[in-house]
């Protein structure tokens, strides 16, 4: 009880908040979000079409070290088109963790593809590509050159490693093992906006990125989400895709093909050009806050999930480790009744009822994590 004192003290201590609420991320509105959001008002172009969206798409495919993006709605909505553009299809196999929120399984489910849960690494928590690699080698045939599950006779046509709380899974390795079995990869980047390798950034590394803009994530417009690519075709098709494939024209409504109604209105897109502008200082705050955090649970001898080197981690969500699912709870149970917002790592996919007879690999590292982690309050701090 002593070292839970001490946690949720230095918290309060942290984030100056003595006695009030302190909630896990809250958004922080600092710049010319009102501006922009009265501008579009007064525009009248407060739906899809409107000059923030375009100039977000812009400014969004900078951020992301892509050639493109495209603005959506939401980050489930964003994977869901990614998907569709790497050409999964029904009835086929997507590799993907099982330590993720449900948003990732679902986009998959949403084509009538099946989730193939694989093992995380305990550093990244994202997919371990040496696990990944075993794996595939155990149930992967190739039949003209395309992957095949021999255990289910399912095509397995894409990969999606996410990127966990704003640290960058290890990439580039598990891209390389995917190419060896013709597998396309979709970086899951809804939580890593501003995270790179080197400098390159997280979401720019597989043929498409998804992220998104929830109102607890590093930037907001209150849901929101984006595409990226460097794929000029793939790009287009995902804009056509996500408005309703309405065939361009100045009075006619023709629709060449069966599509979504994806659209970010100009409200939300005129919220995230500010919050961009803010980007850059958020990061910094947010990582003062870690390497606060750090220093103080190095003392503590309490594990804090850090960036691994050659990484830029954004500190999306910092975490901790407990010793087991025992301390965990106590800890969760503790610091929410006294105040302090924490949670613990989502229910692993292949536990929960719709996804329990999925394929999957050995998740003995994913169960460790789910046992231990902590999320603990991560907003930028005024």
């Amino acid at each position: 009880m002593e070292k839970f004192e001490k946690i949720v003290g230095f918290i309060r201590e942290s984030f100056n908040t003595p006695n009030d609420f302190i909630p896990l991320h809250q958004p922080y509105f600092t710049g010319k979000e009102k501006e922009y959001v009265i501008d579009a008002i007064d525009s009248t172009f407060v739906s899809s079409v409107g000059e923030y969206v375009n100039r977000f798409e812009r400014e969004m495919a900078k951020v992301a070290g892509t050639k493109y993006a495209v603005a959506t709605v939401n980050g489930t909505s964003a994977l869901h088109i990614a998907l569709l553009m790497a050409g999964v299809k029904k009835d086929e196999e997507v590799l993907t963790q099982a330590f993720t929120f449900v948003a990732t399984a679902n986009a998959i489910s949403y084509i009538g593809a099946i989730p193939n849960f694989v093992d995380i690494e305990e550093d990244s928590l994202g997919i371990d590509p040496a696990k990944l690699e075993k794996y595939l080698e155990e149930i992967v045939e190739l039949k003209n050159n395309e992957p095949y599950n021999k255990q289910t006779g399912r095509k397995i046509s894409c990969c999606v490693p996410m990127h966990t709380f704003g640290f960058v899974s290890t990439i580039v390795e598990i891209i390389d093992v995917c190419k060896k079995f013709n597998i396309p990869v979709v970086e899951d980047a809804a939580e890593c906006i501003g995270a790179k390798v080197g400098e390159k950034p997280a979401g720019s590394f597989g043929k498409l990125g998804a992220f998104s803009f929830n109102g607890n994530k590093v930037i907001t417009c209150g849901g929101g989400g984006a595409i990226v690519t460097d794929d000029e075709a793939l790009a287009k098709k995902a804009k056509h895709i996500t408005t309703t494939a309405k065939v361009p024209h100045q009075w006619e409504y023709k629709h060449d093909m069966v599509a979504y109604n994806y659209r970010m209105p100009n409200l939300n897109a005129a919220m995230i050009c500010a919050q961009l502008e803010s980007l850059n200082h958020f990061l910094t705050n947010k990582r003062e806050l870690a390497n606060s955090y750090q220093n103080f649970f190095l003392e503590l001898e309490v594990p804090f999930v850090t960036e691994r080197s050659g990484t830029t981690a954004n500190y999306w969500l910092n975490a901790i480790m407990f010793t087991d699912l025992k301390e965990r709870n106590a800890f969760l149970a503790y610091s929410n009744e006294n105040g302090v917002m924490t949670r613990p790592g989502w229910e692993l996919m292949n536990t929960l009822e719709m996804y329990k007879d999925c394929p999957k690999d050995d998740l003995s590292t994913s169960n460790i994590i789910f046992e231990r982690l902590v999320n603990i309050p991560s907003s930028v701090r005024k």
